[in-house]
């Protein structure tokens, strides 16, 4: 399987507000570089977390369909396209009365094959099924975005470290780093 993102967040769990009101800046001299600050750390909070924080959209290409379920991954909120390369070859779109997606457990959601349908044959090829999802956490829980607001607050602290590309080593320790636990993903 891989994972390509198709559409990125357009809205971040942070505001630029936020983010200046948290670290007392009061002027507008370094707004981009707070704003670049803001998504460097919800990547970093989406790393840490094995989860995607802001509505973003992918899309996920596997040889060929599964058995029975197709593992989307975390908090997926909707199934945009099932498109297969079909015996012959050809591209195909699956039909959505075709199949459901089961987001009950949002650390691993699926997409099973509706009542009275199944999974259709591929062509025999790498890449062969590609299903398009729409996933994010929604909302951001606070204990999330308050480890982004330390993160923030860090790298705004220590801005000359980071653009003279020296290692940043005041980052917010394990203490913090605890706020994430109750929303990380392990393993699935």
């Amino acid at each position: 399987m891989s994972r390509i993102l198709i559409t990125a967040p357009t809205t971040e769990p942070i505001t630029l507000a936020e983010a200046k009101l948290h670290a007392r800046v009061e002027h507008d001299a370094d707004d981009a570089m707070i704003t670049g600050f803001i998504v460097a750390a919800r990547e970093d909070a989406e790393h840490e977390l094995g989860r995607l924080l802001a509505a973003q959209v992918w899309q996920l290409t596997f040889d060929a369909f599964p058995a029975v379920e197709i593992a989307l991954g975390p908090d997926v909120t909707g199934i945009q396209s099932i498109q297969y390369l079909d015996t012959s070859g050809v591209l195909q779109t699956l039909d959505p009365a075709a199949y459901v997606l089961d987001n009950m457990d949002r650390a691993q959601c699926f997409a099973l094959p509706a009542d009275g349908y199944e999974w259709p044959s591929t062509y025999d090829t790498s890449n062969a099924v590609r299903v398009r999802i729409a996933c994010g956490l929604d909302p951001v829980p606070e204990t999330v975005r308050a480890w982004m607001l330390l993160r923030i607050g860090t790298l705004i602290e220590h801005r000359a470290a980071v653009a003279a590309g020296q290692t940043l080593t005041a980052m917010p320790d394990r203490f913090s780093d605890r706020l994430l636990d109750r929303y990380r993903i392990y393993s699935v």
